[in-house]
């Protein structure tokens, strides 16, 4: 049996008028692997993620994560995906503007009805993970694009998750910057031991990447491993 912690199979998504957003799309992710999707605006890269997430359904196939087919899950056992297993980080960060980076870290902690003192640990720990120990009670307006995207990345790893998902987290950064939250993401796969499917048209993530897949009008045109 594969130990991959991702197993998706024949994924296809119709949307009205005959639009093909996946056309039959299979592939794998394991247990601390960093894999980078590539493609144009348009090649279904937020449509596999969301699907992927369970944020949307698929018109046929599967997908797998840690065990469960979250394609036949009802809406408690997505929620539960989602609290438990998946950490999400968007382009546009998403975070609460009147909570402080601390706050924003730990909401998905209070969702999960952690305990207190755990919870403000983790907060802890997180923050300085990502060099924002001297941020804590800042609000996001406080904080650079950069510095918002780190949050992000922090409250993504609150519930230990065992899968991340970022689609396009560095679209609304610098190349610096997105240089920067790159190499941030494969840290913090190594050191958090998570797997990450991570949807980009940046080079910088590309060369992190252990493997890429290149997906064109639906479906996976190409794959390669790491380069270098």
């Amino acid at each position: 049996m594969s130990d991959a912690l991702v197993v998706v199979e024949g994924l296809r998504k119709l949307y009205p008028r005959g639009v093909e957003a996946l056309r039959g799309v299979s592939l794998e992710a394991h247990p601390g692997e960093l894999v980078a999707i590539r493609g144009r605006s348009g090649s279904g890269k937020t449509t596999l993620l969301n699907l992927v997430g369970g944020l949307d359904s698929p018109t046929e196939g599967t997908v797998v994560v840690a065990g469960r087919e979250v394609t036949s899950l009802d809406e408690a056992g997505l929620l539960d995906l989602r609290r438990d297993v998946i950490g999400f980080v968007f382009q546009s960060f998403g975070l609460i503007p009147v909570l402080s980076a601390s706050e924003n870290v730990g909401v998905p902690m209070r969702l999960a009805r952690r305990d207190v003192a755990e919870r403000e640990e983790r907060v802890r720990t997180l923050l300085a993970l990502v060099g924002l120990e001297n941020h804590v009670n800042q609000r996001p307006y406080e904080l650079s694009g950069g510095q918002r995207q780190r949050v992000a990345l922090a409250r993504a790893l609150a519930n230990r998750p065992q899968l991340l998902i970022a689609d396009e987290p560095t679209g609304q950064l610098d190349s610096q910057t997105a240089g920067k939250i790159m190499e941030l993401i494969r840290e913090l796969v190594r050191s958090e031991g998570v797997t990450a499917l991570v949807a980009t048209h940046d080079p910088s993530l590309i060369g992190l990447a252990d493997r890429v897949l290149e997906l064109r009008d639906g479906a996976i045109l190409e794959e390669s491993a790491r380069m270098g």
